[in-house]
């Protein structure tokens, strides 16, 4: 009897130990209450992989706030409310292109050598359904020097900045599933103007190999 009840102990100690690993992998993405994440990363293997499954919308607008389209937007030519938008990354560049009617222009962003990976609680009561982990806001941004042709051209010259930023929420992981909407700013000596939309349905992880 002791020994038969030293087997079941025995074989009980072995699926504690073999149930271990999975259930702290499945907590290494949990978020927590208050989690505050911000830092500068390369854009590795991994990040690459979700940055080509990440597609852009059809549709960009023109940030105005409560300005004019040809007052908000300097260095854009015949600048409009909104543009049908195609593109994506081609090697290591976005490639934009806006057309509004007959005009068109296409801006190129090279993907930089660091990222700003950020991820917060933002105490606004969203959880996870099911648990009590909190839903994070989370942006990946990325900064560099642009080019840009047609529409764009007049305003690009040498060091024109861009900044654009994909917004999401998620847990403590991320996957392209999370990024959601997007934000582009451009700035330089001759351009001052930005951009928003949606992101598109994420390229499925066996078409992007």
């Amino acid at each position: 009897m002791k020994l038969r009840t030293r087997h079941l102990f025995s074989a009980a100690m072995w699926v504690t130990l073999l149930l271990l690993p999975s259930r702290v992998w499945a907590c290494a993405c949990c978020a927590h209450p208050g989690e505050y994440q911000i830092n500068f990363v390369k854009p590795d293997a991994y990040k690459l992989s979700v940055i080509k499954r990440i597609r852009f919308g059809t549709k960009a607008e023109l940030w105005t706030g409560e300005a004019d389209p040809e007052v908000a937007a300097k260095g854009l030519a015949h600048p409009a409310d909104s543009y049908s938008l195609t593109g994506s990354l081609v090697g290591n560049v976005w490639k934009l292109t806006f057309r509004n009617g007959d005009e068109s222009g296409t801006l190129d962003l090279p993907v930089p050598a660091k990222m700003l990976r950020f991820a917060a609680d933002i105490h606004d009561g969203r959880t996870k359904p099911g648990y009590p982990e909190p839903v994070l806001y989370k942006e990946w941004r990325f900064e560099g020097e642009v080019n840009g042709t047609g529409v764009f051209k007049a305003g690009i010259t040498a060091r024109t900045k861009y900044v654009l930023v994909f917004q999401g929420r998620g847990n403590s992981c991320d996957g392209a599933e999370d990024f959601t909407h997007w934000q582009l700013k451009i700035t330089g000596k001759k351009a001052d103007y930005s951009f928003y939309g949606e992101l598109g349905t994420p390229v499925l992880e066996k078409q992007n190999e």
